[in-house]
């Protein structure tokens, strides 16, 4: 289903995060799942908790959320360090390779703030990314939550928005592969990003990426439309 982006990238990882809070620069990851993908199909996966920073907590809201409890964090979490090794392999060896999330702009933003203290942010400046949100915003009205997603293309059986980390990465999957079939231009939206107007873009900006508002009455793709915002940060 994915034979377009394939023929551009010989690997495809799919990632996602879960974290204390929103603030990138100041809450932490405590879940990192991925999928590496290649034209034969998955090919690798990770799904690690990870401990926190001593005198970090994790909120009650997000253990309501997730379903991940302190106890659990320091019971099965492993130190950040080997989630960060774990995270580079899964891009150990691509030639072309491409990050996929949905709302990557949020997940990138922790990503890099998570490997920046073990020298490993240069992994990032070889892959390509992709933003799934953006795409799915250009396909259904709002809201444009991963479950809304999941729903709209009827992929309830199979997928699920459980705010867990390795689940809601392959749930992406299927939603890529359902978008492509649906129309096939996912390669218009490489480092292409999307963002309310109303909002503007949250955190930092990706030095190869290009930011166009995003309003929910689409006419265009949002690839034929609009000026870019191109900053220089990471």
């Amino acid at each position: 289903m994915l034979q377009s982006l394939f023929s551009a990238f010989d690997r495809v990882v799919v990632f996602d995060t879960e974290t204390t809070g929103l603030e990138f620069d100041r809450d932490e990851i405590i879940e990192l799942g991925a999928v590496g993908l290649t034209a034969a199909g998955e090919a690798d996966s990770m799904d690690l908790l990870i401990r926190l920073s001593p005198g970090k907590r994790l909120p009650a809201f997000i253990t309501n959320l997730t379903g991940i409890t302190p106890e659990q964090l320091d019971r099965e979490g492993v130190d950040k360090e080997t989630a960060c090794d774990a995270f580079c392999r899964l891009l150990e060896g691509a030639e072309r390779p491409l990050l996929v999330a949905y709302n990557a702009q949020f997940d990138l933003n922790f990503l890099y703030y998570f490997l920046r203290p073990f020298g490993c942010v240069d992994v990032l400046r070889a892959p390509r990314f992709l933003d799934a949100l953006t795409v799915y915003r250009d396909r259904r009205d709002y809201p444009h939550k991963l479950e809304n997603a999941i729903e709209a293309y009827g992929l309830g059986a199979t997928a699920v928005n459980s705010h867990r980390a390795v689940d809601d990465a392959r749930a992406t999957v299927q939603l890529l592969e359902a978008m492509a079939a649906e129309r096939d231009d996912l390669a218009g939206y490489l480092d292409l990003f999307g963002y309310p107007p109303k909002y503007g873009i949250s955190g930092r900006r990706i030095a190869s990426v290009s930011y166009r508002p995003q309003p929910y009455d689409r006419t265009v793709p949002l690839y034929r439309g609009g000026t870019c915002d191109k900053f220089v940060n990471f």
